[in-house]
């Protein structure tokens, strides 16, 4: 009997609203690299389905189009 075959990995898994959600409530600290390689620091403070809200310590808060995010990560809090 041959093997089963793999089933292919979802497109869409739900799970950007949950991690951002988790930024948020726990105000997580973020560094955010655009597209064009410019790169800012700060929590979240509020997200939908376009854009991100980057609240910042060192100039003013940030709205940042989705499709400009070329990646984000937590930063360690040392």
């Amino acid at each position: 009997m041959p093997p089963a075959p793999k089933s292919k990995a979802p497109e869409i898994t739900y799970m950007e609203p949950k991690y951002l959600r988790h930024l948020i409530d726990h105000q997580v600290p973020i560094r955010v690299k655009l597209a064009d390689n410019s790169e800012f620091s700060g929590v979240l403070e509020y997200y939908d389905q376009s854009f991100i809200r980057l609240t910042r310590n060192d100039g003013p808060n940030l709205f940042l189009f989705k499709h400009d995010i070329k990646y984000l990560y937590e930063e360690s809090e040392s």
